[in-house]
């Protein structure tokens, strides 16, 4: 749009227009013009929108007539202060575009590496899990080599270590036990079932998520939520009832996986409001209060006894590459971790969620082929109307 104004009727200063690169200055729609006559119609303004104008470039001088726009007429004075402009919805005006086009690729990355991350430890997991049975050792050495990582880049500087008080553990306390139990029972299932199956049946998390807010919290939710229990439940069910290689600990370890995960979220909310840790110094907070918790518990139930002789027997089995396996299981644990808890700072909670169920699927897609899982075509159908009521249930609660 083009703005032509008598130059005797307002002066243009640099507190009026910036003249600075285009795009640099957004402004309102020319509110600061007087009304500019024209020799017919002497009572409209020449600018007339509704939307935020933005200045393209700004000239004095004559400039005879001007033709291409229809409303104008040929002006016969010298003194014109030509203002050339464009709407704010014109694509031309992309003053935010690199911005939000370098957000979504910055997203984008986080989602990628979540989830390949994710894939590599549940590949290296079930490996462990395979050849060594002990499945609390197991979830100790993952929050143990997460924990030695971020103390050793606080202590080095190449992390700002978190500034923590005594509330601080107080409140992130329920949160890591909920956070304990939850990965410890997803272990012991993945050691007793396949991957891909733990995998479906925690896609019911959100299941849990809608019963215990509404039973215990009182929560109340749209319909369309509670329809798209309907599938989750119903996938789950079907995926169970048809798994070839069921078994009742791997069943219930994942269920019970899902609800301690539920109340972590639960708590997280309720007690972390406000405080000043968050992303991926949280994570680390948690993962070292988790340890703190589970390495009495997995010392009384498995015992350095059964894992020396095991940790031989697996040596003797596999070769030295046992260990890889084992690091390898530990490190990429904390490292998917920390990338989700670091993307849930850029994101929404629903399109977290989203991703959260993409990810699934390429964890379940990626363990059938890797370890030959042999799946029904019935299991497969009960495995997508699962997946797809967690999706559903994501859409109905935005």
């Amino acid at each position: 749009m083009i703005c032509s104004l008598r130059q005797p009727s307002i002066g243009i200063t640099g507190s009026d227009v910036v003249l600075r690169q285009k795009h640099a200055t957004p402004f309102q729609a020319c509110s600061f013009l007087p009304p500019l006559p024209l020799k017919k119609k002497p009572q409209k303004h020449v600018v007339s929108v509704n939307k935020p104008l933005h200045v393209a470039s700004v000239s004095v001088g004559n400039f005879g007539s001007v033709k291409d726009f229809e409303g104008f007429e040929k002006r016969e004075s010298d003194d014109l202060v030509k203002c050339g402009a464009y709407e704010a919805d014109r694509s031309e005006i992309e003053a935010a575009g690199p911005s939000e086009a370098a957000k979504k690729v910055k997203i984008g990355i986080y989602f990628a590496t979540w989830w390949a991350l994710n894939v590599v430890f549940n590949i290296y997991n079930k490996k462990v899990l395979n050849a060594y049975p002990y499945p609390w050792l197991t979830s100790t050495l993952s929050l143990a080599c997460g924990s030695l990582m971020m103390l050793i880049s606080w202590a080095t500087g190449i992390a700002e270590a978190p500034k923590t008080d005594l509330e601080f553990w107080k409140t992130l306390l329920p949160v890591a036990v909920a956070h304990t139990i939850g990965h410890v029972a997803a272990t012991v299932s993945m050691s007793k079932v396949a991957v891909s199956f733990t995998h479906i049946i925690k896609s019911g998390e959100p299941a849990f998520s809608v019963l215990v807010s509404r039973f215990l919290l009182g929560e109340t939710f749209p319909v369309p939520v509670y329809l798209s229990l309907i599938p989750i439940i119903g996938g789950c069910a079907l995926a169970a009832v048809t798994e070839l290689n069921f078994n009742m600990t791997g069943f219930m370890g994942a269920m019970i996986s899902n609800l301690a995960f539920v109340f972590r979220n639960i708590f997280s909310k309720k007690g972390m409001k406000g405080k000043s840790v968050s992303g991926m110094n949280y994570y680390a907070c948690l993962s070292i209060l988790s340890l703190a918790l589970l390495t009495p518990f997995a010392i009384a139930v498995e015992g350095p006894q059964m894992w020396a002789a095991g940790w031989q027997i697996a040596l003797s089995q596999i070769g030295p590459q046992f260990i890889w396996w084992v690091v390898a299981q530990s490190v990429f644990y904390h490292l998917y971790n920390q990338v989700s808890y670091m993307s849930l700072d850029e994101i929404s909670p629903l399109t977290f969620s989203i991703g959260n169920t993409m990810k699934r699927i390429s964890v379940i897609v990626s363990s059938i082929i890797i370890f030959h899982t042999p799946v029904q075509p019935v299991n497969a159908l009960g495995a997508a109307i699962a997946v797809l009521g967690t999706f559903l249930y994501s859409q109905a609660k935005q």
